[in-house]
Formats: C-alpha cells, structure tokens, sequence
C-alpha cells in the first residue's frame, strides 16, 4: 500500500513539474501557472466544480453497471451456448469497428437531450467490449476444468459461480479499464450537449469565456475522475483476484 502511494505521489510530482516547464517555456497566458489553477479547483470544488464532477461520475457508473449487467450475461451465454455465439457474433462483428460517438444525434432525436441519451451512447462504447472479453474468456477456459467440476458433481450455477466466473473476471475488469479511459473523452463531448452540468460542459463553457484557470481546474477535476474510477476497479480487483498475486 505504502509502496503505491508512493507511485501516486511520484506521478502527481512529475505531472506538475513538466506543467511548470511548460508554463516558462510559453510564457502565454493560455497554458496557465499550476499554483493559480490549483487555488481556483480549491476555491470552486466546493461551490461549482463538485456537482459538475458527480454529475459526472453518476453517468459513468450507470453506464457501467448496466454495461456489465448486459455484457456479462451476453458473453456467457455465447461462451457456453455455440448457436448463440454463431448467430450474434456476426452482428458484433459488423457494429463492434463503428465509431460510437456517430449515433450521440441518434440518441438525443430517440430517448430526448437529457441523461437518457448520454448513458445509452456509453453503455454502446462499453458493452461491446465486456462482450467479446467474456466470450472470449469462457471460450479459452480448458475443457478438462469442466469435466472435472462435473466429475465433482458440480452442478450449472456452481460450475459458473467456481469456475467460469474466477478465470473470467480478470479479463472483465482490463476491459473495464481500458473502455473507461474512451468513456471519459466521449462523455466530455457529449456533455457539450444540451446539459448544465457535468464537468465536460464546464471545460468547455470556461473556455468559451476564455477563463483558463476553470478551465484547467475543470480538467484536473477530469483526471481525478479517471484516477477514482481506476482506483475503484483496482480495488475490485484485489478482492475478487487476490489469488492472482498469490
């Protein structure tokens, strides 16, 4: 833990020192001093910055929990069912390559300009890979497992809950970061649409006053939201996984 903390404090160091090295190399107003930007995010978290960033976070996690919710029982099903992999694998296949962001106009027209439309546009980003990990994951499982669970006299739902589930999970949770970091940039855009609050529109509506120090303070509000929620699945980790590191 020590050891950990210690790697967060050298990044944050590092991250800093290069913004300071920028900031006299410019010398412009458009890359701002850090020690401004970080007495503004202090000043505002409280009174403006906080609600843009929960409005966030809610979104995010909605989308997430629903994502895994479909994704999971999707890729199990076609792991363990060959007519149901054969039949829907195509479909994936085709949607999977296309850019999600194309439908956020879609969404808005279908299920309205509110929240709805910005949770189902990252479900889409996310889903398809929770998806194709499980799937896959139950797909390269060995054979010999299973008939030695059944040979236990395990029966479906402790075949999935002691063996599919375990080999599975590692892999759920690597998607889970990587369409996470994409969640993020996509959000940021969708925000910039027909919405008050949520910190992409706070990034941009700061800009568009040309207020840099929000700005900036805006988007180290973004980094510690990408850094809560990696931390989050680091912790579902080294309780659903610890025996990896064993």
């Amino acid at each position: 833990m020590k050891n950990n903390k210690f790697k967060d404090l050298y990044a944050l160091i590092l991250i800093i020192m290069i913004w300071y090295l920028l900031y006299f190399i410019f010398d412009s107003a458009i890359i701002s001093s850090p020690t401004a930007v970080f007495k503004v995010f202090i000043t505002n978290f409280s009174s403006e910055i906080m609600l843009h960033l929960l409005m966030s976070f809610y979104r995010i996690i909605t989308a997430v929990t629903i994502s895994l919710v479909l994704g999971v029982g999707i890729g199990l099903l076609m792991g363990m069912q060959h007519r149901i992999d054969n039949f829907l694998a195509p479909i994936i296949y085709l949607l999977y390559p296309i850019p999600k962001i194309a439908f956020l106009p879609v969404f808005m027209l279908l299920f309205g300009l509110a929240d709805l439309s910005k949770i189902i546009l990252l479900i889409v980003i996310i889903i398809f890979q929770i998806i194709v990990t499980t799937r896959d994951g139950v797909k390269g499982i060995d054979s010999r497992y299973f008939a030695s669970a059944r040979s236990l006299g395990m029966d479906k739902i402790d075949i999935y809950y002691h063996l599919v589930l375990p080999a599975i999970l590692p892999g759920i949770l690597t998607a889970l970061r990587i369409t996470i970091g994409t969640s993020i940039a996509v959000l940021f855009f969708a925000e910039n649409f027909a919405v008050k609050y949520g910190i992409g529109y706070y990034i941009m509506n700061s800009w568009s006053m040309v207020n840099y120090l929000k700005m900036y303070s805006g988007i180290i509000a973004v980094s510690l939201l990408g850094y809560l929620l990696f931390k989050l699945i680091d912790l579902l980790e080294d309780k659903f996984c610890s025996w990896q590191k064993s």
